[in-house]
């Protein structure tokens, strides 16, 4: 009977230290390292042919496999002589985009050659992403704006405009997604000037590149210089630990008289970018100061 008291309490000590070894095992094992919010994070560039015609033509395509969470352009060989009139993805509000599309006119006749670099941001698939547009009403005042807003519960991972109706003579002058750096953006607002007077009715679209929500997806901004040089130039940069999606700008201080001639990612087909730049040249000599502020749409590395 003592014999059998003792082997059960000796069973008794063997279970409660087995389960002492589990718990403490559970314990120090580490946690697995959270996902990347935009795996695969990448910029791709197509330029156009570089010659003196009046209108000039890139589309940046995703690599097969990837998906577009946002949008840039550079204009080469014109300052302040060319104006990108489209800045538009693919894709649709039931379908990821893939590449965009940038087009862009001489504002005056110009004689040098010049091309145009369409920017491609883009990831491993995202849950989600879709393309939304808004436009504006069509008529021929000098200013039009709209704003294109994620559907419920998604977020603004990147950013698109088209002007229509006008070839060259509509500049966008605020180009600013929503947010903050402690909210993720949900819209983008597009307002456009005529750069020169036309009698022609025009009319702005915007896009807005959504998904689900992101983790750590943030707006940061930068704001340039406020004096009266021709040109000024601004670097919107992620926080530490965070890359980027998509981008914006605005110029402050200039009504049709400024046009943004970089907006430009960082990064390359290798590397994810973690800011974005914006240079903007008077389109005509602007006696007034203004300045150039940049965004940067940013989502946990």
């Amino acid at each position: 009977m003592r014999a059998q008291k003792e082997s059960r309490r000796f069973g008794a000590r063997a279970s409660v230290l087995a389960l002492g070894l589990i718990v403490a095992g559970a314990v120090v094992v580490p946690a697995s390292p959270a996902s990347a919010a935009v795996p695969g994070l990448v910029r791709i560039t197509a330029t156009s042919v570089s010659n003196s015609a009046d209108f000039h033509s890139a589309t940046a395509t995703c690599p097969v496999g990837k998906v577009l969470t946002g949008t840039g352009y550079e204009l080469n060989g014109v300052t302040g002589e060319g104006v990108v009139d489209d800045l538009r993805p693919n894709g649709g509000p039931a379908t990821a985009p893939t590449a965009v599309t940038v087009g862009a006119y001489e504002t005056e006749a110009f004689a040098g050659n010049w091309s145009v670099t369409a920017y491609a941001i883009c990831a491993n698939p995202l849950p989600g992403l879709v393309r939304v547009a808004a436009t504006s009403v069509s008529n021929s005042a000098d200013f039009r704006s709209v704003t294109a807003t994620c559907p419920v519960g998604k977020v603004l991972t990147g950013t698109g405009y088209e002007l229509n109706g006008v070839t060259g003579e509509g500049v966008v002058d605020d180009f600013r997604p929503n947010g903050g750096v402690a909210a993720a953006p949900t819209s983008v607002n597009v307002g456009a000037y005529e750069s020169d007077a036309t009698a022609l009715n025009w009319s702005a679209t915007a896009y807005a590149i959504c998904a689900n929500p992101l983790p750590g997806l943030v707006r940061a901004s930068a704001v340039g210089a406020s004096n009266s040089l021709d040109f000024r130039s601004v670097v919107a940069t992620c926080p530490v630990g965070k890359v980027l999606t998509g981008a914006g700008y605005e110029l402050n201080g200039v009504t049709g008289e400024g046009i943004v001639d970089d907006f430009r990612p960082n990064g390359g087909p290798a590397t994810a970018p973690t800011s974005a730049a914006s240079g903007a040249y008077e389109e005509d000599a602007f006696a007034g100061n203004w300045s150039d502020t940049a965004y940067a749409i940013c989502a946990t590395a």
